[in-house]
């Protein structure tokens, strides 16, 4: 049997080699269809996070009509998603190490289920929130379903697995675009909130009856204090990056949130570091290895969140000749109603200030086949490619590659035409990235922490993903709303009057929100080159 680290001090310096003989319930002596079937099992389960996540971001164009006075922060659909979700996945990192991991797994599934019923039958904007908040707890299932392969697959096979499980079977990158797409099509974006509650409600019994338990338990008490610290602090911030424009970013009763969420996160720091039993060890989170990695992840993750949105609503998006024509339509029925005759069409002058060049009218189908397919393919393949790169030479180099790709694309949606054939192929390189990134991330947390603090540690990896996709929406939201459409009016020669078109932004402010994520992405790279850690074939944790 593998041994792992049990040296107190293990925990203090994730450098250590110290040896044990704590049985986690790994299968060595399993088949390899008993081996196979459990990970299988486990990645479809934790593919409901990404799946939906692809979906709902793809269909934001489509659900915002329901909400119409939410404009651009239609947002935090996905924001809340990110921020709840970075909150949950420590402390629900930390139950699982304390509870029992696939107990967390099954909590998770049914937290999720609600919160797909809740979006399915509400059309209040805050019970939406609400549901979508209870939805993020499935951020933390991949969370535990990274400490459940390293605790029950053989140790030459973890490699592979959190490469697999990082970008999924293939349901969720296949399936996921072209059924989202034809339930939106074909029925309404409620219909995604019915299928994603039925595929968990189906997932739930598979978990209980195929993947076992793991044997490896951390007797401490939980840090809610923590929790509820980091999660406030964040969203306080989150609330000025989203909403500093609007109430101008140097106001005091503008900035007092942006204080206030530094203020809480400061404090967060100052009670774990010297609480018996820390949410997050800070020796840990310090230590070169960790940090490095958790800061590439919050950078990477910018990107990630801008792009997942702003693709599919740009596309989406009626062209500029359509609005204009809907627009003159809609003027000439009013003035018909107010005088009772009708006016003919070149009376009516209609001009957008700014113009804007994107916009395809897609529908979700269509941008799913033409656009997301590819890129959700190419991930997946590169996912379980790199988990297998990983365990020969090091998980630092596809994390490199990775990074460079992420890095050129958001520059390439920044400066190249919008079209949505420059998005298709910009986002296939992407998709390589995405798989290579996201299979090497929880492969370096791994190799770099004890085995007693894999929970907490991935729940760390989590915290900073949601909250970069968070963020980078936030900025993207901000950007958008400081960028409106307005169109200008004239009647029969009479002075324009303007009206700002909803749910159409201008390009600059997609435009900026690229360039932002594309130097976070550069930023996320130099970490990359500068880290010493994961330049040695990976071993599945058994440095541990």
């Amino acid at each position: 049997m593998s041994t792992i680290s049990k040296d107190p001090s293990a925990t203090e310096s994730p450098g250590s080699t110290v040896e044990s003989d704590v049985d986690t319930g790994r299968l060595d002596g399993a088949s390899r269809a008993r081996i196979f079937t459990v990970l299988a099992v486990i990645v479809l389960f934790t593919e409901v996070a990404p799946m939906q996540y692809t979906i709902v971001a793809a269909a934001l164009q489509k659900i915002a009509p329901t909400f119409p006075s939410v404009g651009a922060n239609i947002n935090w659909a996905i924001i809340v998603f990110g921020l709840i979700g970075a909150a949950a996945s420590p402390l629900i990192g930390k139950m699982s190490d304390v509870w029992g991991k696939k107990r967390m797994f099954l909590v998770c599934g049914v937290l999720f289920m609600i919160g797909c019923v809740l979006c399915a039958v509400t059309d209040s904007w805050a019970i939406f929130l609400i549901g979508r908040g209870l939805q993020a707890t499935a951020i933390a299932t991949a969370v535990i379903a990274y400490g459940l392969i390293r605790d029950l697959m053989p140790r030459k096979y973890v490699p592979l697995g959190l490469g697999v499980t990082a970008t999924g079977l293939g349901f969720s990158a296949i399936g996921g675009p072209l059924l989202g797409g034809y339930l939106v099509d074909n029925y309404s974006w409620r219909a995604i909130f019915w299928v994603l509650a039925g595929f968990t409600l189906l997932m739930l019994p598979l978990v209980w009856m195929v993947v076992p338990e793991s044997k490896l338990r951390v007797k401490e008490r939980i840090d809610v204090l923590g929790a509820l610290l980091l999660s406030a602090g964040a969203g306080l911030t989150l609330i000025y990056l989203d909403k500093g424009q609007d109430w101008g970013w140097s106001k005091p009763l503008t900035l007092a949130w942006l204080f206030g969420g530094i203020a809480l996160l400061v404090l967060f720091v100052v009670v774990e570091l010297n609480v018996a039993r820390p949410i997050m060890d800070m020796k840990l989170l310090f230590h070169p290895r960790v940090t490095l990695v958790l800061g590439g992840a919050l950078f990477a993750s910018f990107l990630i969140g801008v792009q997942s949105y702003a693709l599919g609503y740009m596309t989406q998006s009626p062209d500029s000749d359509t609005v204009v024509a809907g627009v003159q339509q809609a003027t000439l029925a009013q003035i018909q109603q107010q005088t009772g005759q009708p006016m003919p069409a070149a009376a009516v002058q209609v001009a957008l200030d700014p113009g804007y060049s994107y916009g395809n009218g897609f529908t979700l189908l269509e941008f799913a086949i033409r656009i997301a397919l590819l890129q959700a393919v190419l991930a997946m393949i590169c996912g379980a490619a790199a988990g297998v790169l990983a365990r020969k030479i090091g998980a630092r180099i596809p994390l490199v590659f990775a990074l460079a790709l992420f890095a050129g694309a958001g520059v390439c949606y920044a400066v190249l035409p919008h079209t949505w054939v420059v998005f298709l192929w910009v986002s296939a390189a992407f998709g390589i990235g995405f798989g290579f990134y996201y299979a090497s991330m929880p492969i370096l947390m791994v190799e770099a922490v004890p085995q007693e603090q894999q929970g907490i540690s991935l729940g760390m990896l989590g915290v900073m993903q949601s909250m970069g996709v968070a963020v980078g929406l936030a900025i993207v939201t901000a950007y958008l709303n400081a960028s409106p459409i307005t169109a200008q009016v004239s009647v029969a020669g009479q002075p324009p009057q303007g009206s700002v078109i909803p749910q159409v932004f201008a390009d600059h402010g997609y435009e900026m929100g690229f360039w932002f994520a594309a130097a976070a992405a550069l930023v996320a790279l130099i970490i990359a080159v500068v880290m010493r850690h994961g330049r040695t074939p990976a071993t599945g944790g058994t440095a541990y």
